[in-house]
């Protein structure tokens, strides 16, 4: 399986390469106010996917301040509640079945 995904990377990446390769023609953006950028497409497409990654990126970084906050503040709500469980925990746990060595099926392990 190692083996396969390494060679699924490399597929990859001479796909990629190949594509570098025969795409190293200018390219012209043009921007606002008569400005333009001339480069190879590759880096124009290259540029594109890195645009993209930090747009992408900018727009999940509140919801990560969010869950970050969140998760910091959960130790200290563990610290704040009680120690002793309420009457219904007590019965759950006291109702829940237990389960032997010898309820569970036999497991055969098999080697290579």
């Amino acid at each position: 399986m190692k083996y396969l995904l390494w060679l699924l990377k490399a597929a990859i990446f001479f796909t990629l390469f190949a594509f570098a390769l025969n795409n190293q023609h200018d390219a012209t953006v043009y921007f606002f106010f008569g400005t333009y950028w001339r480069a190879p497409l590759v880096l124009v497409v290259l540029a594109a996917f890195a645009g993209g990654l930090v747009v992408g990126a900018l727009g999940m970084l509140p919801g990560w301040w969010k869950h970050r906050s969140a998760a910091a503040q959960a130790p200290a709500a563990a610290d704040t509640q009680p120690a002793t469980p309420s009457a219904a925990t007590a019965a759950a746990s006291a109702a829940a079945p237990t389960i032997s060595a010898t309820d569970l099926p036999a497991v055969r392990q098999h080697g290579l």
